[in-house]
């Protein structure tokens, strides 16, 4: 979504994904997070950009002070874990090439029982804590000057796209970070 937003508008598109994970899914986030930090901050030092991604803590240091809209993407739990799953699969099953060198292993995501080596894991576990610090986010004073757009349903993700890309109606995202 930020992705095609981005492309419609012609401005740069920042994935942090991209900048997080190294060869071997060895992410910046656990293992130099200094490093990813300033990352996220040479990534995002023009006037016009859009992130797609957490990372809240590392984020938070390097942009969050510019940004304008945040979209929150505050899908049910079952619809993200559908999504994850056929993603994860498709890539698995195209031989995708992700971030570099990095490839999906899709049955290594089944075995929940793994903990953290499964995204199926850690989508299903992490789910009540990544909402309910994004609501703490919303309303700290740090981040008052944040314009929020809380999409909770694919249908209000798709009202949000096409009045984005038709121009109808006001687009929440101002066509900004």
């Amino acid at each position: 979504m930020a992705e095609a937003i981005a492309q419609h508008q012609d401005i740069t598109f920042v994935e942090l994904d991209a900048l997080n994970w190294l060869p071997n899914w060895v992410g910046l986030n656990a293992t130099d997070p200094d490093k990813l930090e300033q990352r996220f901050r040479n990534a995002t030092q023009g006037e016009a950009w859009i992130a797609a991604g957490s990372y809240s803590v590392q984020a938070q240091a390097a942009f969050w002070s510019k940004l304008q809209t945040i979209i929150w993407l505050d899908l049910p739990r079952h619809v993200l874990m559908r999504r994850c799953i056929r993603r994860c699969f498709l890539r698995w099953w195209n031989k995708e090439l992700l971030w570099g060198t990095n490839r999906e292993n899709f049955f290594t995501h089944l075995m929940v029982w793994k903990g953290e080596e499964s995204l199926f894991w850690w989508v299903w576990t992490q789910y009540g804590r990544k909402r309910r610090d994004t609501w703490r986010c919303m309303v700290d004073p740090r981040w008052s000057h944040i314009r929020w757009v809380h999409l909770r349903s694919e249908e209000a993700v798709n009202e949000f796209l096409d009045s984005a890309f038709t121009g109808e109606g006001t687009n929440p995202a101002g066509g900004h970070p």
